[in-house]
């Protein structure tokens, strides 16, 4: 009886690498797939040094891995689709005023995407990646819930991620927990001292988004003025691209008080600083919509909220406002809100859905 085939996407890391032993161990016959998202590896660079470049495609660590697994291996140059549907897409955010997650966009519309269209070409039963979360199923039904380590749950970057993909996808590490992974690592004989885990942008590779802007796009560069909630002139900056709320440092005003960034004016090219606890907001609203569970459109309804990766959830009701709207009333004021981020729903550890955090109402 043929062994079931799953495509695993290989980005040369600890979790993708560890993800292909275990799905080995569990009998599938594995097809390492690295997606080349961005420029090629420097062959003149020594193998070691060779391998940290780029946190997102370690192609010389993923060939290693499945030469020693005894799984086949590719690379597929996905670096078209990564710059029109993730690169793109994070500069004109930034030039319009909104702060993009590229994580959340990629496997949206580039990693499992292709993963699953690559499936589909070659009748394959599964894709896989190193992501922590889970796949349940209740059913004929899948649902995608958090992963059992809750510190290293990647489900608020997957929730973007289509219904249908849903059965045919599987997270090998969703169960485990780091120290696990990093064990499993070891006995792959990964050079644990160069996988150093980023969360830094993979296309930033100066670890300063700004600096990647102005040389993207020149015309970030536009100053205007910074105002006070009144509305008064404080000076002016660089650009509305370089500034996010909740930001503090980098504003080169002397204003003898310490001045955060409350908002983004797209339209008059202002960016709005006043006192930290004026960053607090009690409701915000999502478009660009995923959901698992389409009841959020039609009643009003209490889920766990998470507004940024990094931060837990935090309780709210979502009520439907029309026009592929729904309106989050936060139970306690949230810092900082940023037009552009995403706000993802939870039921306990199932995730029913999510959209994309807009620009406040009449600002």
């Amino acid at each position: 009886m043929a062994r079931p085939q799953v495509l695993l996407g290989m980005s040369g890391g600890v979790d993708s690498s560890v993800a292909a032993s275990l799905l080995v161990k569990q009998g599938f016959d594995v097809a390492g797939i690295t997606l080349q998202v961005w420029e090629p590896e420097d062959e003149t660079v020594a193998v070691s040094r060779r391998w940290q470049e780029r946190g997102c495609c370690k192609v010389g660590i993923a060939r290693y891995v499945a030469k020693k697994l005894g799984i086949s291996h590719e690379v597929i140059d996905a670096r078209a689709g990564f710059r029109a549907d993730v690169i793109d897409d994070f500069v004109s955010g930034y030039l319009s005023g909104t702060t993009p997650n590229p994580c959340v966009r990629c496997n949206e519309r580039v990693k499992l995407r292709l993963l699953y269209q690559l499936a589909e070409e070659r009748e394959a039963n599964f894709i896989a990646t190193g992501h922590y979360a889970r796949l349940v199923a209740e059913g004929s039904r899948h649902f995608l819930h958090r992963a059992t380590d809750i510190r290293k749950d990647q489900s608020y970057f997957l929730y973007r991620i289509q219904s249908a993909w849903l059965p045919r996808l599987l997270f090998p590490l969703g169960t485990m927990s780091k120290s696990e992974v990093w064990t499993a690592a070891e006995s792959l004989g990964l050079p644990a001292d160069e996988l150093k885990e980023s969360q830094e942008i993979c296309f930033v590779s100066e670890g300063d988004y700004r600096a990647f802007l102005a040389k993207e796009a020149p015309q970030a560069r536009h100053p205007g003025p910074f105002l006070d909630l009144d509305g008064r002139i404080l000076g002016h900056h660089d650009g509305i691209a370089f500034y996010t709320p909740g930001q503090r440092r980098g504003l080169g005003l002397a204003a003898g008080r310490r001045l955060y960034v409350q908002r983004v004016e797209a339209a008059t090219g202002a960016v709005v600083l006043g006192p930290e606890d004026s960053l607090l907001r009690s409701e915000c609203q999502v478009a660009d919509l995923n959901l698992f569970d389409s009841s959020l459109l039609h009643e009003e309804t209490d889920v766990d909220v998470k507004v940024r990766y990094a931060t837990p959830p935090t309780r709210a009701t979502v009520q439907p406002c029309g026009e592929g709207r729904l309106r989050i009333r936060f139970h306690v004021p949230q810092r900082a809100l940023s037009p552009g981020q995403s706000a993802v729903f939870y039921r306990g550890d199932r995730v029913v859905g999510g959209g994309i955090i807009q620009p406040e109402q009449g600002r």
